[in-house]
């Protein structure tokens, strides 16, 4: 008898019980190829691994959600992600979706939600939890309203930030993303600049504030 075609999920989330949770919950219908617990160990996994579906956190160490699965739809376009966050803000859940999401899913909502939202992901559908209000959201995504602040900073420039924001020093930064410590002096000034901020605790609340960090 032909075996059944079970698809391949990659699911990153630094909180490990409830990754190992999830891998659980999904496994009896689906193949968890494996677990991360940052957003930098996820792009280097779905590389190598090229799962059908994501399962991904908003707030993740090192590169959070957004950004992450924004660069796994450049890099995998038929990869599917779905959000599975404490997350409740509207305006989250539309950017998430505007940068490509199948499906966002609150933590606190019922185990079978999960599965539905990956189920309908592969047949290329979207879900959104209930406990989120869709309307907003799809008025949101209908109009020209960006969570992201209209004095954009790049994609580097935002990798940056959130690590700064983590409190992590310019050396280690430099370290993490292969480049040389000036290169972060310079781009943080450069942030600095661009969105107005003047001291460290104002660098760390707009990272809050766009939940680059949790």
């Amino acid at each position: 008898m032909e075996q059944r075609h079970r698809a391949r999920l990659l699911i990153a989330d630094d909180h490990t019980l409830l990754a190992e949770a999830c891998k659980n919950l999904l496994e009896p219908e689906f193949e968890v190829v494996g677990i991360v617990d940052n957003g930098r160990a996820l792009l280097r996994m779905a590389g190598e691994m090229k799962p059908e579906v994501v399962i991904l956190d908003i707030a993740m160490p090192q590169l959070n959600g957004l950004d992450a699965g924004d660069q796994i739809k450049h890099m995998l376009p038929r990869t599917k992600l779905v959000y599975l966050t404490v997350n409740m803000s509207p305006e989250v859940a539309a950017e998430a979706f505007r940068r490509g999401a199948s499906g966002y899913v609150v933590k606190t909502s019922a185990a079978a939600e999960l599965v539905t939202a990956i189920r309908r992901a592969l047949k290329s559908e979207s879900y959104l939890s209930p406990l989120i209000t869709k309307e907003t959201v799809d008025y949101l995504l209908r109009s020209r309203h960006h969570y992201i602040a209209e004095k954009r900073i790049t994609r580097r420039q935002g990798e940056i930030l959130q690590l700064l924001a983590e409190g992590k020093s310019m050396k280690e930064v430099a370290a993490i993303l292969d480049v040389k410590p000036g290169t972060v002096a310079f781009h943080k000034y450069r942030i600095m600049e661009t969105l107005g901020l003047k001291t460290n605790s104002e660098l760390i609340q707009y990272a809050l504030k766009h939940h680059l960090i949790g």
